[in-house]
């Protein structure tokens, strides 16, 4: 059925369980006819049962006669009535009580009693049935009340206990096996959509985790298998998009290097003459020494911008790559601090920092990559930082994860930087794009910390400063 299209399926699943649950009724109807009828006088006595006793009974009567009169003759009487399903009340001829069962008046006078006589009367549910007591002479003494009901009764009074259920049952059958035949087909029905669905599941998962190496294995003709051949195909040309932009990115990556390389001995070349002009540089044209000074200058920071895209590539092309060794990381926060405090005398911008966790434990960590980390981070702090603010560098250590947040009190971060501060060669507005900045520190901070298993997010404080977040994995 799972070839069918979807709304056939549907369909067959509905006609399928009207007629399972007519077929199961039907055949719930004669098991309990069947039942019935074998129960029959067994367990069950029919509506008339007691009914069709009346007769011997008044027979009885008519042959005992007067003596039905005496209360000792009652025991005689009960060896006809049976004990249950027939009362019976002995009356005179004014319709007073002399003895029996039923212990409501029934007839109130003799003219009632005349009245009645020889009839069926309907009381409280139930028939009484009135046989006179005739004397010799013909006359009137009185009368025997037989009352019965006519209804299927029980033979035996635990019988209905279980009798019943089973009736009640069978009438509401038709409910019930409508109720089963709707879970059992429904079941199927979804059965034959979930697969493909969890099928496509799988492969949406494996296509988010960069995995293009797996089939659907699912044929049909209807829509879910159409859905999936063409889910098949986009994979497919997914991996050869991927595959060319995979190859276009490391043609790109290798031009860069070899750009980088080749701009590398220029610029040191320019750089060395630079400096040795500057070296023999006499007092006289103050003209001359600037120029020498600025191409110097220039030349260093093109140095540097080189390095920085050697870099990038290297940490591109090395993304699987991992150092692992021990560190102590309030030893490492201090050592770095040591370092960032040349540069921030320079500008009397005071750093405080903040361990929190289990700082007496060592943890394992590439720690050339979280040297970098801070590096870019601090580094962006210090460049926009204004002289006399503070940058606060906090850590907290957790048993599976470290985080670091580093907060100056500098500019902050325009609305566009914190979309866009993290994209490769972003130098963010005017502002914050001073001092031949290249735009790749922070998108090296993020390539590093997801290389290490965590993230990085940038944000502004309250007081207007700007905020760096991250976190890396501790590896065990």
């Amino acid at each position: 059925m799972k070839n069918r299209p979807l709304i056939t399926q549907f369909r067959i699943s509905f006609a399928l369980i009207v007629l399972s649950s007519i077929a199961a009724t039907v055949i719930t109807y004669i098991l309990a006819a069947v039942l019935y009828i074998n129960a029959e006088y067994k367990v069950i006595y029919p509506a008339n049962y007691y009914e069709k006793q009346i007769p011997g009974i008044e027979e009885y009567i008519r042959r005992n006669n007067t003596k039905l009169l005496m209360p000792s003759f009652q025991s005689n009487l009960e060896k006809i009535v049976p004990d249950s399903g027939i009362g019976y009340q002995i009356v005179d001829a004014e319709g007073k009580i002399l003895y029996g069962t039923i212990k409501e008046k029934i007839i109130q006078n003799r003219d009632e009693l005349y009245e009645k006589i020889n009839t069926s009367v309907g009381r409280q549910g139930s028939y009484v049935r009135i046989v006179p007591i005739i004397e010799k002479e013909g006359r009137i003494s009185g009368a025997v009340l037989l009352s019965y009901q006519v209804k299927a009764t029980y033979t035996d009074s635990s019988a209905k206990w279980w009798l019943m259920p089973l009736i009640i049952l069978a009438l509401f059958s038709p409910f019930i096996y409508i109720v089963i035949f709707t879970f059992v087909f429904s079941k199927i029905f979804t059965d034959n959509i979930n697969k493909p669905l969890k099928l496509l599941m799988d492969a949406s998962r494996k296509i988010r985790e960069k995995d293009l190496d797996f089939e659907i294995n699912y044929s049909s003709e209807n829509e879910l298998g159409k859905l999936c051949n063409a889910f098949s195909e986009m994979k497919d040309e997914l991996k050869n998009s991927l595959s060319t932009q995979w190859k276009l990115e490391q043609e790109r990556i290798e031009m860069v290097e070899a750009l980088a390389h080749d701009l590398k001995t220029p610029l040191s070349i320019i750089q060395g003459y630079s400096e040795a002009l500057i070296d023999s540089y006499t007092e006289g044209d103050e003209r001359l020494h600037r120029y020498l000074a600025t191409i110097l200058e220039n030349a260093q920071k093109g140095t540097k911008l080189v390095q920085q895209m050697q870099y990038t590539s290297e940490v591109e092309r090395s993304a699987a790559q991992l150092n692992l060794t021990v560190v102590d990381i309030p030893s490492f926060i201090e050592r770095k601090v040591s370092h960032y405090q040349l540069l921030a005398s320079e500008k009397k911008i005071r750093i405080t920092t903040q361990i929190q966790g289990e700082a007496h434990k060592p943890i394992s960590i590439d720690e050339e990559k979280l040297e970098r980390i801070l590096d870019n981070v601090v580094s962006n702090s210090l460049q926009y930082t204004p002289g006399g603010g503070s940058i606060q560098i906090s850590v907290k250590m957790e048993p599976e994860r470290v985080f670091y947040e580093i907060i100056d009190s500098g500019i902050g971060f325009s609305k566009t930087d914190i979309e866009k501060v993290f994209r490769k060669f972003y130098r963010g507005d005017r502002a914050r794009s001073t001092d031949g900045h290249s735009g790749l520190g922070l998108y090296v901070a993020k390539q590093l910390v997801e290389q290490l298993g965590g993230s990085i997010e940038v944000y502004n404080t309250a007081t207007g400063g700007a905020g760096v977040k991250f976190w890396h994995k501790v590896f065990g």
